[in-house]
């Protein structure tokens, strides 16, 4: 009877500590923003991997996370105290409707179609493939800052 009612109390005393809420999920795009509004002002956010993901301030209640690679890493936000005040699970992949991704042996191609199919820079796509387009858009945005210049 004792072990029954020592069981039961540890169990009702394990059921009354506080929760520790679940990291909301958000899916971000590659290369795409999402707005995060939060509840409390935040003091400092922490990205556990910037390379996957990347957050900024822009009031102490809005935050802009953008994707960077693919991958998921998480996001914490800190008050002036030092309490987590949110937490984010953060997933970035790649925009299903309107990419396409050709596989061919083991060479891979993504094109963004937004309507017109044109080739995107993203990780795993063919070497040679990949350099002919970063250098493509790299003359590109050469070309812009020339202009943005006079």
């Amino acid at each position: 009877m004792i072990a029954r009612f020592g069981g039961a109390a540890f169990l009702a005393a394990l059921l009354a500590l506080p929760c520790a809420a679940a990291a909301e999920t958000v899916t971000l795009g590659l290369d795409e923003a999402e707005v995060l509004r939060l509840d409390q002002p935040a003091n400092t956010i922490i990205v556990g991997n910037p390379a996957i993901a990347d957050a900024l301030v822009q009031s102490p209640q809005l935050l802009v996370v953008t994707g960077k690679s693919y991958g998921a890493t998480n996001l914490i936000v800190l008050d002036a105290a030092g309490e987590k005040v949110g937490e984010y699970a953060l997933q970035v992949g790649a925009e299903a409707r309107t990419t396409v991704t050709v596989q061919r042996g083991p060479s891979r191609y993504s094109y963004s179609c937004t309507p017109n199919c044109n080739g995107m820079l993203t990780p795993g796509t063919q070497k040679d493939d990949f350099d002919t387009l970063q250098q493509q858009f790299e003359g590109r945005i050469g070309l812009s800052r020339g202009q943005m210049a006079q």
